[in-house]
């Protein structure tokens, strides 16, 4: 029985069915072009209030790893829950058969209360995404929802920290603003031999004694993060170096006064290639974002640092001066490619400095 609707604001209709929990459920649908690492996808926190699609055809084939706490933070997830709202799929995987594998998609799913739709068409979801533009969406099993705009919310605001947490024990201490921050960020930092103090992202870290500065990445619009940007204002009439990442990149080019804007559809991936400007580099990178900086706006002091290869999107920028920059994806990866990791080496050079 097909006992799943997907109903978009447009009054699209796709039918499917339903699993994990079952229930109704509305946010934003976007969608994800990444292979694999659905596990750590779908602990990213910059997916609150959003509806997933993932446009690989299999899905749950290798099941959920074990929710196993390192000596810092859980090992295998980016968050301790799952952030999105909902989960659709095209075939969803009854069986499923990985070493780490210790229970299916469909338990974690139903464990959370997030509901997932799967015996749809996802190319053709995902095609009328990509010409039309994301769009709210509802999943509905029980009963009929409103259509929620996510965006119209403080999220970062109900994913950061309420409290300041410590994490290493290294000699140069970096101020972590928390706007929703991946755990491997945290895991890039301290295995630098890198003490972090995480804080809320309306925490005003100016008073604290600190190294250098990361904005971490999160969900929904950045002019919503008012308190971040009003302390990231301070900290720019510093000197201490400061790295933003993903939403990050945005909250320091409002920081230096240039403008966001929403994307048609974003970037929700693992192989966006972006081009360092400076060296003529291409890299791939993972991203998941559905704002962007732009660039006209930037101030003279600042200079656009990476693009995107497909669109010509910002994709990260820098001082000319002082030691401020930004990138707008993502180098922990997880999931994804590690080839930008380097970019915490060089922020902790800019700090030996």
């Amino acid at each position: 029985m097909r006992n799943f609707k997907l109903i978009l604001e447009d009054q699209s209709i796709f039918t499917g069915y339903g699993f994990g929990a079952l229930k109704s459920i509305s946010g934003e649908v976007v969608f994800n072009t990444g292979m694999v690492g659905y596990p750590e996808t779908l602990t990213d926190p910059s997916y609150k209030g959003q509806v997933l699609v993932l446009t690989y055809p299999l899905i749950g084939n290798y099941g959920v790893p074990e929710n196993e706490s390192g000596s810092l933070l859980l090992k295998n997830f980016e968050s301790e829950r799952i952030q999105v709202s909902g989960l659709v799929v095209d075939n969803y995987s009854m069986d499923y058969n990985h070493w780490s594998s210790v229970k299916s998609l469909n338990q974690w799913l139903t464990e959370n209360d997030i509901p997932g739709i799967y015996g749809i068409d996802t190319r053709a979801l995902t095609k009328k995404l990509r010409e039309e533009g994301v769009m709210l969406g509802k999943l509905i099993y029980d009963k009929d929802l409103d259509f929620y705009d996510p965006n119209k919310e403080n999220l970062v605001d109900q994913v950061s920290t309420k409290k300041i947490l410590s994490y290493g024990s290294g000699n140069i201490k970096v101020v972590l603003v928390d706007c929703g921050v991946k755990n491997n960020i945290i895991r890039c930092l301290v295995k630098r031999n890198i003490s972090v103090i995480r804080v809320p992202w309306n925490y005003d870290f100016n008073k604290l004694d600190y190294d250098g500065l990361i904005i971490s990445n999160g969900p929904g619009d950045p002019i919503m993060c008012d308190h971040t940007i009003d302390n990231v204002k301070k900290a720019l009439t510093k000197e201490k170096p400061i790295f933003g990442i993903c939403l990050g990149n945005q909250i320091l080019s409002l920081a230096a006064g240039a403008k966001t804007y929403k994307m048609k559809y974003g970037h929700r991936s693992q192989n966006q290639p972006c081009i360092d400007l400076e060296t003529n580099k291409c890299y791939i990178t993972t991203q998941n974002h559905g704002y962007a900086v732009d660039s006209k706006t930037l101030g003279k002091e600042w200079k656009e640092w990476f693009i995107n290869a497909n669109d010509n999107t910002n994709e990260g920028l820098k001082h000319l001066k002082k030691p401020f920059w930004s990138v707008q994806f993502h180098p922990e990866a997880n999931p994804g490619p590690k080839d930008c990791e380097f970019l915490f080496d060089e922020f902790l050079k800019l700090i030996k400095k």
